[in-house]
């Protein structure tokens, strides 16, 4: 009897027609998706800008263009083939946001003070006066400083003035003492960098006045001056008619002046989600225009020579481009307002060329516009938030668009009034689903009941705030502007009643650890795949969405922090916590807390005394702390560093160490130098990293010396 047998398959040949057929499918799903290729420009743009800042040394000013002569070099030489032309256009497109990057850096170049003077005499211009309840903060430019050279004085300061005296207002040139120091470097690896942000803005110094602002002289016409003062003018009429914190939030709505807010406030509408309704952004430029869009429209219907023979549409759009120009300017012509009112603008002229307003590629070229011009933007929340709430919103619309259409169709005001309810919901949803990584990435933090919050202050806002807001503007040249403001402060009433109540509810706010930077790339490069792609293959994006979000439970939180001056120190507890040697809130401590998503840490123990854990025990020299088979010594005065040295793994000194020790040290000398410390204690070894490993040397680093003295 013949036995018929089949070859076995070889599992090479099997895997390898498991992968060509997999590459197949990838390759059809890629060429069905060609009408979207162009929205990944600037996700490249994006790209380019984040490799600038990622580097720990400041490149060549020549490698941004010959990377984008190396792409197009690419492209050209593959442009037989389409993948060779798309590696070329990304790689181009990413040199060109490096470059972006790296000239703005060197536009944004000026002075910087390299330690702490004062209290010294400063004469400046102010371009900005910022009332408090506490203080006023003002922002000098045109500066005159005793014991600094020209070219030694930064462009700008920003000086905190407690004393009361005269009024001042942009454009006035003021004279006062105060101490001035570099601005802040980040309170721990990898925390916000201050001093880029102020680098960025031309900020060379910040401090504070030992005496009053006394008026000098005011300085020759300014159109920005005129603005500014023109704010603070429209500042303190609204104060006038709405006193309180009812006249503060009116006044951050229509002028974008926000420091009249107190802290009480503050931490309402952020444990309640709705910090973003105070901050000009997106939201308040669409409310304003599809206000003046909408009545202008009316109007100009009800004029019926107007209404037959003109294109009342594109008129109703160039009426509330002007108008939104006009907020625009009023805002004080901020980062997050050009971004806002760029998008607006695109959507407006969009009308005017029969377009459609709202769509993926207008958001597309309103991000690479913004990159360009603003490259540094994209490392702040404000840009992250924006852009993500907008592009989540608009994919939504994408697929909500004909559902939508054929439920309203033919119906009736109850239905209308529910499919309303619904895309208020939907739409609140999904931006808050959308910022609610980067928020906790910059602030730790996740607002529990937003969702609730924002379904009662939104349409609160849009349909009663903001209208009355534009009949303020309205009215203001004839001096009746209370009649707007009062019906206006009702609604903001309500809005705070609101956010005091969602932030009174248990567990209103969280406070979680850090997430890594890998995880917020995750998520990003994870949102943009589900949201810029329209087939099946974009659920590819969940599991790595899932991973940048649970990314933050995976990291090992340091044992050992340390401040830049060895001031301030704090050391892990058994129970995960954290022992502050400080009781006293201040800056430091709580980015510790809050990164490492405490709300408050344990305090440090008295002389002589142990904590419950018996981890940290404290004499009047110092404490030892002991943590997986390590002993640290926290030195505070030099008679300990002989004993110290001699028991510890590690030593960690407030005082600056010449001595010999077997361990190892960081001392005041170190921190000054490489700015504050963290440290791992594992069995195997002790890792530290130092604010200088994260920052590298970079313009807005101040420069340390490499050698001890």
């Amino acid at each position: 009897m013949n036995l018929r047998q089949e070859a076995p398959h070889s599992p090479q040949l099997l895997g390898g027609a498991r992968a060509a057929a997999l590459l197949g499918s990838l390759s059809a799903a890629f060429l069905a998706e060609r009408e979207r290729w162009a929205l990944w420009l600037p996700v490249a743009i994006g790209a380019g800008v984040t490799a600038y800042f990622a580097l720990r040394f400041e490149p060549s000013p020549w490698l941004g263009p010959t990377l984008v002569a190396l792409a197009v070099a690419v492209g050209v030489a593959l442009r037989g083939r389409m993948a060779g032309l798309l590696l070329g256009f990304f790689l181009a497109a990413s040199g060109l946001g490096f470059t972006a990057a790296q000239v703005r850096a060197a536009m944004a170049a000026a002075p910087v003070v390299q330690r702490q003077i004062g209290p010294v005499s400063v004469t400046g211009r102010v371009t900005l006066v910022e009332q408090r309840p506490d203080d006023r903060r003002l922002t000098l430019a045109d500066l005159a400083i005793d014991g600094l050279a020209r070219e030694q004085t930064p462009a700008k300061i920003r000086i905190t003035v407690r004393a009361r005296g005269e009024a001042i207002s942009p454009g006035q040139r003021v004279s006062l003492r105060a101490v001035l120091l570099p601005p802040s470097p980040p309170a721990a690896p990898g925390a916000f960098d201050f001093a880029r942000d102020a680098w960025f803005q031309g900020i060379g110094a910040v401090g504070y006045a030992v005496s009053a602002a006394t008026i000098v002289a005011r300085s020759g016409p300014d159109w920005r001056d005129a603005v500014a003062g023109f704010r603070q003018r429209l500042s303190q009429r609204i104060h006038a008619v709405l006193e309180g914190q009812t006249g503060a939030v009116a006044a951050a709505l229509t002028t974008g002046e926000r420091a009249g807010i107190d802290d009480e406030t503050w931490n309402a509408l952020r444990d309640s989600g709705l910090a973003h309704i105070i901050s000009i952004s997106g939201l308040h430029f669409g409310l304003l225009a599809g206000i003046l869009f909408f009545s202008s429209r009316a109007v100009l219907a009800l004029i019926e020579p107007i209404a037959l023979r003109f294109p009342i549409k594109k008129w109703a759009a160039a009426i509330a481009l002007l108008g939104s120009f006009g907020y625009f300017v009023l805002a004080g012509a901020t980062a997050p307002t050009e971004r806002s009112f760029l998008m607006l603008c695109l959507a407006m002229v969009a009308i005017l060329l029969d377009r459609r307003p709202f769509s993926m590629r207008l958001v597309g070229w309103a991000a690479v516009a913004v990159l360009i011009i603003s490259p540094h933007s994209l490392l702040g929340p404000s840009f992250q938030m924006s852009f993500a709430a907008v592009v989540a919103l608009i994919a939504t619309y994408e697929l909500a668009r004909e559902p939508f259409a054929r439920w309203n169709r033919d119906a009736g005001m109850v239905r209308k009034v529910t499919l309303y309810l619904f895309g208020v919901g939907l739409s609140t949803l999904v931006a808050g689903l959308a910022t609610a990584p980067f928020a906790i990435y910059h602030f730790d933090r996740f607002s529990t009941y937003s969702l609730a919050a924002n379904l009662v202050v939104v349409p609160i806002t849009g349909l009663w705030i903001m209208p009355w807001a534009v009949t303020t503007f309205a009215l203001m040249p004839f001096g009746i502007e209370a009649l707007a403001l009062h019906p206006m402060g009702w609604g903001i009433d309500a809005m705070l009643a609101v956010g005091t109540e969602v932030a009174s509810w248990p567990g209103a706010a969280v406070t979680l650890p850090a997430m890594p930077v890998t995880g917020l790339a995750l998520v990003t490069l994870a949102g943009l795949w589900l949201c810029l792609w329209q087939i099946r293959w974009r659920l590819a994006g969940i599991p790595f969405l899932a991973a940048g979000l649970a990314s933050a439970a995976f990291v090992a939180q340091p044992d050992v922090l340390v401040s830049e001056d060895a001031t301030y120190m704090a050391v892990r507890a058994a129970d995960g916590g954290l022992w502050v040697s400080s009781s006293r809130s201040n800056f430091t401590i709580d980015t510790w807390l809050r990164r490492d998503g405490r709300e408050a840490g344990g305090r440090w123990p008295q002389t002589g005394a142990v904590t419950t854990d018996g981890r940290l025990r404290c004499d009047g020299l110092g404490c030892l702390y002991r943590a997986n088979g390590k002993i640290v010594a926290l030195v505070q005065e030099e008679e300990a560093l002989v004993e110290d040295c001699r028991v510890a793994d590690l030593v960690v000194a407030a005082v600056a160490v010449f001595v010999p020790c077997a361990a190892r040290v960081i001392d005041r000398i170190d921190v000054w130098r490489e700015g504050a410390v963290a440290v791992w204690l594992k069995e195997d070894g002790i890792r530290v990293r130092t604010v200088a490993d994260t920052r590298g040397e970079r313009p807005w680093v101040l420069p340390r010396p490499r050698e001890r003295d």
